[in-house]
């Protein structure tokens, strides 16, 4: 079992009403509980999105909006990525667009998105490896995401709601791990998970939330079957 560790922050700067900047970056740590291979740690991506509301019309009794969201993420440290399952990230830089559509009548609300998410070359440190055929490259081709995303749910205004959340990830390519190899970076990875997101306000503080998930992989492919679990204080 590999157990990850981690630390985000993240500010969410209003340009205009319509329009955010979102950043934030990690510090993150691997640990294996058995195995000789040790695990890592330090600080993984730097992520910067605008989301954009394009679309917002209350049609009947229902609150309909489309939101756009894109962005790139860079890594800010020299990690080693070609150590899964034990790496703290991919090392690869990525461009995304998400769109997403939310319809809310009263105080109950069901989101969906999709994103496709471009990813660059990764340099690992071997000059080969072997995918279906054996390369004689540092550089690793990887392929794009696909992510679909749906969320339903009660919401009592920004700092108050509670959903249900499926989420999927689809790797466009990529190849299955070897029976005696690790998991490679560009393998085709694919997973189904479902949870639940929690955010509340805190009495009396003028301006702080808490906010807390707990997802489950329901199924996947050359991906472990995780259990993910955090917390966090908004203000």
């Amino acid at each position: 079992t590999v157990k990850t560790n981690g630390v985000m922050a993240m500010v969410n700067y209003g340009i205009k009403r319509n329009l955010n900047l979102i950043a934030s970056a990690s510090w993150l740590q691997t640990k294996a509980t058995a195995g000789t291979f040790i695990g890592q740690e330090g600080i993984q991506d730097l992520n910067v999105f605008l989301k954009q509301e394009i679309f917002a019309k209350k049609i009947n009794r229902y609150e309909v909006s489309l939101m756009a969201v894109g962005g790139v993420s860079v890594p800010l440290t020299n990690y080693v990525a070609d150590y899964l399952p034990r790496s703290i990230g991919m090392q690869c830089k990525t461009a995304s667009l998400r769109m997403l559509a939310d319809v809310q009548k009263a105080r109950w609300y069901g989101t969906a998105s999709a994103a496709y998410v471009l990813r660059s070359n990764v340099t690992i440190d071997r000059n080969s490896y072997y995918t279906t055929e054996m390369i004689y490259s540092n550089q690793v081709a990887m392929p794009n995401l696909f992510l679909y995303n749906v969320r339903f749910g009660w919401r009592g205004g920004a700092d108050k709601y509670f959903e249900l959340v499926i989420d999927r990830m689809n790797t466009l390519g990529g190849f299955d791990i070897r029976k005696n190899n690790m998991p490679f970076l560009s393998n085709d990875m694919e997973f189904v998970r479902a949870g639940i997101n929690i955010k509340y306000p805190l009495p009396k503080t003028n301006g702080f939330s808490v906010m807390a998930s707990a997802m489950q992989t329901l199924a996947g492919r050359n991906m472990g079957q995780a259990t993910l679990l955090n917390a966090g204080i908004v203000y």
